[in-house]
């Protein structure tokens, strides 16, 4: 790089270097636009009078507020409020219906969906995911298998009351830790595991011993599964003779249920959320495909 003291013009365009030269490129003094300096200006007085009248430099123990008295949070207040107001007769009529009254009229079960959906998204995807699809461990909401029951009410009591929480109205029923409480012998919860996967059609190994496993089954699971594996939704247990499995319908998996107990928990939303979000929330979850009537 050189850098000459003399002005320097460039013979083709005539137009004056800076003296600077890289690799035989000399830099053209070209000044900017004079309109672009004149809209670059505009913004430092733009900035200038913004910091006047919003509120914008933090202080010691607070903030300058701005001439204007202007704030987001008031103005999310606002907001909220006039939504409010302008829900508030449906608000009123979606509060005092049952969630058999809000599916059987179309502008509530609208308006129900509308803020359902919402809820939902904030409070149960999270486990359910966002279109309810579940995942391992957490139940698919788009089927038609219900290990509680999936009419109105049954849905409604799930969401208020939790499964298994602290709430005094929950939902109890766990499956014991047959192997880790000693209840049974691992070639026992192996046979057992067996005649599960055979119930549902599934393949078993070559060595299955399905005498042994439907003898265990009958003596250990079908108080709760039933004698047919249809199971029980007094209790949440399973159909264990579908295609439909919470946590794997792989024999490993089905052995590590029987050894060490499945007892997940749902949090109860009553007291978390108001009866008409639950109510909301119940019948969102009815029309999301697997809702029984």
């Amino acid at each position: 790089m050189t850098d000459r003291t003399q002005p320097e013009f460039d013979s083709y365009t005539g137009t004056q270097t800076t003296g600077h030269e890289w690799d035989g490129i000399r830099e053209l003094n070209t000044p900017l636009p004079r309109w672009w300096l004149w809209i670059f200006y505009a913004t430092i007085v733009w900035s200038i009078g913004y910091w006047i009248v919003y509120p914008s430099w933090p202080l010691v123990a607070s903030y300058t507020t701005g001439t204007f008295g202007w704030h987001s949070r008031e103005a999310i207040v606002s907001d909220l409020a006039a939504l409010k107001a302008q829900r508030g007769p449906l608000m009123d009529k979606l509060g005092a219906a049952s969630a058999a009254e809000i599916a059987s009229d179309p502008q509530l079960l609208d308006f129900a969906r509308a803020l359902g959906r919402p809820a939902f998204g904030d409070n149960c995807a999270p486990c359910h995911g966002p279109g309810g699809g579940g995942a391992k461990g957490y139940p698919n909401l788009n089927d038609d298998e219900w290990l509680w029951g999936g009419k109105l009410d049954d849905i409604e009591a799930t969401i208020r009351h939790g499964i298994r929480s602290a709430d005094p109205k929950t939902r109890l029923g766990s499956m014991p830790a047959f192997g880790r409480d000693n209840i049974m012998k691992r070639p026992e919860i192996e046979a057992a595991a067996d005649h599960v996967l055979s119930m549902a059609g599934l393949p078993v190994g070559a060595n299955a011993n399905l005498t042994l496993g439907k003898q265990v089954f009958a003596a250990q699971c079908a108080s709760c599964h039933g004698d047919d594996g249809k199971g029980k939704r007094e209790v949440g247990a399973p159909n264990v003779t579908d295609s439909i499995w919470l946590y794997g319908a792989d024999r490993a998996a089905i052995v590590d249920g029987i050894w060490n107990g499945r007892g997940a928990v749902m949090p109860a939303w009553a007291g978390r959320l108001d009866d008409t979000t639950i109510k909301a929330l119940t019948v969102y979850v009815h029309t999301l495909g697997g809702g029984e009537r």
